[in-house]
Parts: C-alpha cells; sequence; structure tokens
C-alpha cells in the first residue's frame, strides 16, 4: 500500500483495515503524549504550589527576621499566582481527557484487531469497517468538542 492511498482510493477492506489500524494508532499516540505533558504540568504546579506554601509559612514562624518575613511574604504571592494559573490552564483537566481518548482509541485499536483476527480475509467487508471508522470519527469529534468547552468557559476570578 502506498502512503499517497486514502480511504475511497479503492483499498481493499483488508488495506483499509490496515490503514484504519494506522489512523487509530496515530491518535492514541497523540493522546499519549499530550496526557503526558499535561500530567507533568498539573504535577509540576501543585508541588510547586505545594512547597511555596510551605516554605512560607515555615519562614513566617521564624520571628524577628525581616529579610525571612519579607522573603515568605514573597513565595505567599507566588503561591497565590500558582493557585490562581493552575485552574486557567486546567492542567488536570486535559491530563484527564487525554486520558480517557487514549483508552477510547486503545478499545478501538482492540475491536478492530479482533475483528481482523477473527474475520477471514474474503469475508471482510468495507461495512465491518465503517462502524469501527464512525467510532473512530465520533472519538475525535467527542475530544474536540470537549477541549472547546473546556476553553469557552470563563476564566477563574483570581478569588474563586
Amino acid at each position: 500500500m502506498q502512503a499517497s492511498n486514502g480511504p475511497g482510493a479503492g483499498l481493499s477492506p483488508s488495506e483499509t483495515a490496515v490503514f484504519l489500524l494506522g489512523k487509530i494508532r496515530q491518535g492514541n499516540d497523540y493522546a499519549r503524549l499530550r496526557k503526558q505533558r499535561f500530567r507533568r504540568s498539573a504535577s509540576v504546579i501543585r508541588v510547586a504550589t505545594l512547597a511555596l506554601s510551605a516554605a512560607s509559612t515555615v519562614i513566617l514562624g521564624l520571628q524577628n527576621l525581616n529579610t525571612w518575613a519579607g522573603l515568605a511574604f514573597a513565595l505567599v504571592a507566588l503561591g497565590t499566582l500558582l493557585g490562581a494559573v493552575e485552574p486557567f490552564f486546567n492542567w488536570r483537566s486535559r491530563w484527564v481527557l487525554m486520558e480517557e481518548t487514549q483508552y477510547r482509541f486503545q478499545r478501538l485499536a482492540d475491536d478492530l484487531e479482533y475483528l481482523l483476527a477473527s474475520t477471514a480475509v474474503d469475508e471482510l467487508t468495507h461495512d465491518h469497517l465503517r462502524e469501527i471508522f464512525d467510532r473512530y470519527q465520533t472519538v475525535w469529534d467527542d475530544l474536540s468538542r470537549v477541549w472547546l468547552e473546556h476553553r469557552r468557559e470563563p476564566a477563574p476570578s483570581a478569588g474563586a
């Protein structure tokens, strides 16, 4: 199969299945990479917020040290800033969204692999594959819809 072939280019059902499985795996790779980045970002923000809050509390406990008190207040301000930035970027929600998307792509790949393993080559039809392709499109549609819903949400206020 040549890279220039695509759906509707006269591929056999077996070639179409291989093509579709490749697309599903690309989607899964996309979701996995984004999930890792979002999980890392969510974790860094959480740990940094915790570290700044803890450090500022300890430093504020050291009395009669104006330098330390000033540093503590700066750390509190940074912790507050991170606390305000995290909901804006919503890393955890993005991470969970990619986790779900990756699961759905993996399930789809498993279903397609089972279909290929359980159906004789001469019995495999484009109709069998259409249902898998429709589900593939639904995964992308759902991902795009939820992503846009999250982006359309108003930015949280600093006091919230």
